[in-house]
């Protein structure tokens, strides 16, 4: 089996051709966990096999590192772009990506495009269409029509919350000192937290000034990552919901940084960031 390794400001994942590369669905979770272990496999927050599709382009089919699936993820689609782009199987720098029944519109950045040459991947823009604040829609339980600065218990303590789903579910949480935050003590605990039915992608996030943040992840069913796309996107609504930031802003992570943007009139939040190949190799 031939594989990609791939990451978006260092949230990595093992691509697989799934035009090419014929693997059983049963089989795929035990595949996926074995691939994505750093120390006996490739290593990666995850697997994505890229299908056809005859609702868009592409199909993104994601599993996390322990094996289940997962709806969406920011970083991951603009990767699945610049391989379907970079190896050929599309000429368009405008495609459209299907990943849990929802379909995303992609914009393409190519470098180094000369005479015969294609040139290279290195930016994508995304339509992650619109935030989901409806808390039976995230899922959440909470009992009103959203949740915004709500406050939940984690481990004795109360914190401050605000949820939204980007076709998977964000808890939000605003707070100083995120560098030095224990996010490997306190992040399974929000994860499996009673409230959220589904588990959820936890965020803690440091407003830096009206246009700046910075952010750190703790995914659900993979732990901490460097980056996560979709949590990006949250965390500015969630900004905004709450008037700490403009509309635009740029969020900072432990593996680069991410421009997002909630256009409120459209009611569209669109993400760009850089998409990366690391080594190919076959297994």
């Amino acid at each position: 089996m031939k594989f990609t390794k791939m990451q978006g400001c260092g949230n990595d994942y093992v691509y697989i051709n799934g035009f090419e590369e014929k693997v059983p669905p049963e089989q795929k979770p035990e595949l996926v966990k074995r691939l994505s272990d750093r120390h006996f496999g490739i290593g990666g927050d995850g697997v994505i096999f890229i299908n056809p599709s005859n609702e868009a382009d592409f199909e993104m089919e994601m599993y996390n590192a322990d094996g289940t699936r997962a709806e969406m993820c920011g970083n991951g689609i603009r990767c699945v772009a610049k391989f379907v782009y970079d190896k050929g199987l599309t000429d368009s720098e405008h495609i459209s990506i299907i990943s849990g029944g929802m379909v995303k519109y992609l914009d393409l950045t190519v470098e180094g495009r000369k005479g015969s040459l294609r040139g290279e991947v290195s930016r994508v823009r995304v339509n992650m269409g619109s935030p989901i604040l409806q808390p039976v829609q995230i899922p959440v339980q909470a009992d009103g029509e959203q949740v915004v600065d709500e406050p939940i218990e984690v481990c004795g303590k109360e914190y401050r919350m605000t949820c939204v789903s980007m076709g998977n579910p964000h808890a939000v949480v605003f707070m100083d000192g995120v560098k030095d935050l224990e996010i490997e003590r306190i992040g399974p605990h929000f994860e499996h937290h009673e409230r959220f039915p589904k588990r959820t992608n936890t965020e803690f996030v440091e407003v830096l000034d009206r246009q700046h943040v910075f952010m750190r992840v703790w995914e659900r069913g993979t732990g901490e990552t460097l980056a996560c796309g979709t949590g990006c996107c949250a965390t500015a609504v969630a900004c905004v919901l709450n008037g700490l930031t403009e509309d635009k802003i740029t969020v900072g992570l432990l593996g680069g940084e991410i421009d997002i943007e909630w256009d409120r009139e459209q009611n569209v939040v669109f993400m760009t960031g850089p998409a990366v190949t690391v080594f190919e190799g076959e297994m």
